[in-house]
């Protein structure tokens, strides 16, 4: 990939978005892509973190595994999203292992062009704490979701995050499922086989339309209403 593509993958992150030209070229200068197949793990936990990611396009997860061999998905990561602030700013080794679960084109961004654009431009400083703020949001709705959310609670919650940007020109919303339901289940911390389940209730009641990995939400509101009973 040219460096003149780089920058304009880099320009248009929202982290990136408000800098200079010049600060840009800086820090695409200080980037590598990285090619990864679908399998194949990106880093291992435990394995110490030089920067962070951004996911061009593919899809990723970040897990990682118990004494017993089971595996907790933490985070599902998509086009355009990041991975791997927090743990280069705590200069610690990764406490997941990231996998990619599709064929997938990454950028890994060096962490010293991270910590030279902070000394140079104030506004990258603050959307960076914006960025780790926001994923610390997320992980305090988890551990809401997994104590006072029921499974089924928290299914529909996964499906009306894809909600529409138009509510009142979209009845019907289609979601195809970014990975597995295997995959997905461990994301919600509940078992496959509940996930199943629950998509075969939600199903029975008119509520959704499911083929494969792709699920039809038949009424949004009745889902949500559904939802908080």
């Amino acid at each position: 990939m040219s460096s003149t593509k780089i920058h304009a993958i880099l320009a248009n992150l929202p982290l990136f978005k408000q800098m200079e030209p010049e600060e840009i070229d800086r820090i695409a200068q200080n980037t590598r892509e990285l090619h990864t197949t679908r399998g194949e793990i990106v880093f291992q936990r435990g394995d110490p973190s030089h920067g962070f990611y951004v996911v061009v396009h593919g899809q990723l997860k970040l897990a990682f595994s118990s004494p017993q061999g089971v595996e907790k998905v933490v985070h599902l990561v998509g086009p355009g999203k990041t991975f791997g602030e927090a743990v280069m700013f705590m200069d610690m080794p990764y406490p997941v292992y990231a996998q990619a679960l599709a064929d997938s084109l990454l950028l890994h961004i060096s962490r010293t062009a991270v910590f030279d654009g902070i000394e140079r431009d104030p506004i990258f400083c603050r959307k960076m704490l914006a960025g780790l703020s926001s994923r610390l949001h997320s992980l305090i709705g988890d551990v809401e979701a997994y104590s006072l959310r029921s499974c089924t609670q928290r299914v529909i919650g996964y499906l009306l995050q894809h909600d529409c940007d138009n509510p009142d020109s979209c009845k019907n919303l289609h979601v195809n499922l970014p990975a597995s339901k295997t995959v997905i289940a461990s994301r919600l911390n509940i078992s496959p086989e509940t996930f199943s389940r629950v998509l075969h209730d939600l199903s029975s009641a008119g509520l959704i339309n499911v083929k494969g990995k792709d699920v039809t939400i038949l009424d949004m509101d009745k889902l949500r209403a559904y939802g908080q009973q």
